[in-house]
């Protein structure tokens, strides 16, 4: 599982642009309501977000703050300020922006958070969808197959 962990991840999102949410998605409350951007104005967010990054890491993750998980502080109304994460974006391209919403496609490092993306776009992930681990592609998935180890290894080594 280790040698899983570490592996560059894709995404697909849509990006809600005319609020952001406490947890950074739909289940969180409404923290703050916005005009969406211009494509302009949203080339020029995303631009930003491209390379080497730094962001916050979102409150409700798992990360442990001073022993215990985030979400759970973030539950109980516990504010804490949240250490950065530095993360890479090697792509982040608009498949559709429809004014209040832009479908993106991710190609992010390991430890990325998208929610955090979304965050620095001024809005929140209403959808979110890993397609890619390393070499493993979702559209290769068989629910009916079950990769042995020693395959799943020989992907790794292919790299």
């Amino acid at each position: 599982m280790p040698c899983f962990v570490g592996l560059d991840k894709r995404y697909l999102t849509d990006v809600a642009l005319t609020a952001r949410t406490s947890t950074g998605d739909p289940e969180g409350e409404v923290v703050e309501e916005l005009e969406p951007p211009s494509e302009d104005e949203l080339e020029r967010r995303l631009a930003g977000l491209r390379g080497e990054i730094e962001l916050p890491i979102p409150a409700a993750s798992a990360v442990k703050i001073g022993g215990e998980r985030a979400y759970k502080l973030a539950r109980r109304g516990v504010a804490v300020e949240m250490p950065l994460r530095r993360s890479r974006v090697d792509a982040l391209d608009v498949i559709a922006y429809t004014g209040d919403t832009v479908r993106l496609d991710l190609r992010v490092s390991s430890g990325t958070y998208v929610r955090a993306i979304a965050d620095a776009l001024s809005g929140h992930c209403r959808t979110l969808r890993r397609t890619e681990v390393g070499p493993f592609v979702v559209e290769d998935a068989d629910p009916e197959l079950v990769i042995p180890p020693d395959e799943a290894l020989a992907a790794l080594d292919r790299r």
